[in-house]
């Protein structure tokens, strides 16, 4: 009696090992492909393809998304576009709130998507929030301005995201030299942290995994 109760148990678990990782994938694709397709109420009622299709057809707001994002990218990289661009954000930044929150949104946006930005490219390990105690941490670049000219030690800017939820997190600056450097890919760690560490790194060969300082 006690081994069939472990092998149902088993199977139930082993069910639900496989059923979560798969829901949880398609809510997430279905509320995408929804929230791309609401973008298509921006185009003329008549003009939708709701009501110039027999049926509907999910997923043509990701195809409306991406041609709408190439074709801003074309007109925006055109003299006429650029200037238009600089008229919109000469208005932008005479409007007080709207002026912060744009400047700091474009000012990000810009660090990340830049060829040469190293944003969220190097995953560390930092004594956090004491010492002894280590945590995941994302490098987000060097400690600049006055932050710098203020502290003994050159600095760096860490993202030190929370679990499960890996979008929210702490910013903080930390000496270089008492950062420690790790081997795994910024996906790996993502995943170590979403999954509260029960999803380990895949060991490489060769690869040393000793704590090794900067």
């Amino acid at each position: 009696m006690k081994s069939m109760k472990r092998k149902i148990k088993g199977t139930f678990l082993a069910g639900i090992a496989v059923i979560i990782p798969i829901g949880l994938t398609v809510y997430i694709l279905i509320f995408m492909i929804n929230l791309m397709d609401n973008l298509l109420k921006i185009i003329p009622h008549r003009f939708q393809p709701d009501e110039l299709l027999p049926f509907h057809i999910p997923g043509l707001g990701v195809i409306f998304t991406l041609i709408m994002i190439f074709v801003i990218g074309l007109i925006t990289k055109s003299y006429l576009g650029n200037k238009l661009v600089g008229l919109g954000e000469w208005f932008v930044h005479r409007i007080p709130f709207v002026r912060g929150v744009y400047q700091a949104t474009k000012q990000l946006v810009d660090t990340i998507f830049s060829d040469k930005s190293q944003s969220f490219k190097k995953v560390v390990i930092v004594e956090y929030p004491r010492k002894g105690m280590y945590v995941i941490a994302f490098v987000t670049g060097e400690a600049k301005g006055e932050v710098q000219t203020k502290t003994a030690k050159k600095c760096i800017n860490l993202f030190v995201p929370t679990t499960p939820n890996p979008t929210s997190g702490f910013y903080i600056m930390v000496p270089e030299d008492d950062v420690i450097r790790m081997d795994m890919t910024v996906e790996e760690a993502f995943k170590l942290v979403i999954s509260g560490g029960i999803v380990a790194p895949t060991e490489q060969k060769g690869a040393n995994f000793k704590l090794r300082k900067n």
